[in-house]
């Protein structure tokens, strides 16, 4: 495993992050038992950074990790979120994200949070998330149950103006750093470069856009990036190469990133990210699909509230 400096915090995260949502069955039903052997052969293999919100499962993801993680707490950095507990229901208020970290700490059977981040701020408020929201977590440093306080989002410019308005530790973007979509190099990662704060990508195969199984029915993207997506998982087959191991190897190579979250629920999920690890992608093949995925690179969808749509977001496909 390598480990990469998480911003100013110090943390020394594993580049491949666990992300727990499959856990909660976020995505179709798993085996329970797989997921805790799972979850053990991650921290076996050196995955130290994982990753879970309330949201998902609505609640199970949390309560099965904190299971799962008996008596291997301390070998993990453990990081939730607060104010996304539905598909529509938000509440960034002081109050409820307080509220939120108590019943994380009880579901996650820990004492303290590491990371503690606004999940998808894009839905709520700039001005709240700014004045109320990120002051009521860091009195919760101040008080010991979390150490840390990061944001998480979609659109990127919304999460840029934030770290350059107030203190903010960690920021998670999901999609924005993958072979389909490389907009965080230019839009996110500078700022946070000299703001000290610490970078996770999470969806590094695009929401599963990136897989020999091809995008779900209800991925964003217009249908012209799921044509492609087709296209370049075909292609490579052809050249004997599974696009999801070409597609880590990219996004893992990029060294402004601490960690990149994927989702795991079976070993075998583990084994195929931990194997991309360290591993420069060929140089023929990544040529050949970047020059096929040119026509439809950089899309990027409506997601959250239009004041924080980033600039030429289309309507989501579904």
């Amino acid at each position: 495993m390598i480990y990469r400096t998480l911003g100013r915090t110090g943390l020394q995260v594993s580049v491949v992050g666990y992300g727990a949502s499959p856990l909660g069955a976020e995505f179709g039903r798993i085996d329970p038992e797989e997921g805790r052997r799972a979850v053990h052969h991650a921290i076996a293999c050196g995955i130290n950074y994982f990753d879970v919100a309330p949201y998902y499962g609505r609640t199970l993801a949390e309560t099965r990790l904190g299971e799962f993680l008996e008596d291997k707490r301390h070998q993990v950095i453990l990081a939730t979120k607060v104010g996304r507990y539905d598909i529509d229901h938000f509440d960034f208020s002081a109050r409820c994200v307080v509220s939120s970290v108590d019943e994380s700490l009880r579901r996650l059977r820990t004492d303290v949070i590491d990371v503690i981040q606004i999940h998808d701020i894009e839905y709520g408020d700039r001005a709240q998330i700014v004045h109320e929201t990120l002051p009521a977590l860091y009195s919760l440093v101040e008080a010991g149950k979390v150490r840390f306080v990061g944001i998480t989002g979609y659109p990127l410019l919304q999460l840029a103006d934030v770290i350059s308005q107030t203190r903010v530790d960690t920021i998670l973007s999901y999609c924005r750093y993958n072979l389909f979509d490389t907009t965080m190099d230019a839009m996110l990662t500078p700022v946070a470069k000299e703001r000290g704060v610490g970078l996770i990508n999470a969806s590094p195969l695009h929401m599963r856009a990136l897989t020999e199984k091809g995008a779900p029915d209800w991925h964003p993207a217009p249908q012209a990036v799921i044509e492609k997506s087709r296209e370049v998982a075909d292609w490579c087959r052809s050249q004997g190469v599974d696009i999801a191991d070409l597609a880590m190897q990219y996004a893992l190579a990029y060294d402004d990133v601490a960690t990149t979250l994927v989702g795991m629920s079976k070993v075998s999920h583990v084994d195929s990210n931990v194997k991309a690890v360290g591993v420069a992608p060929d140089p023929r093949l990544l040529a050949e699909i970047q020059a096929m995925i040119d026509p439809v690179a950089d899309v990027v969808w409506r997601e959250g509230r239009p004041e924080n749509d980033d600039p030429g977001a289309v309507p989501k496909q579904s």
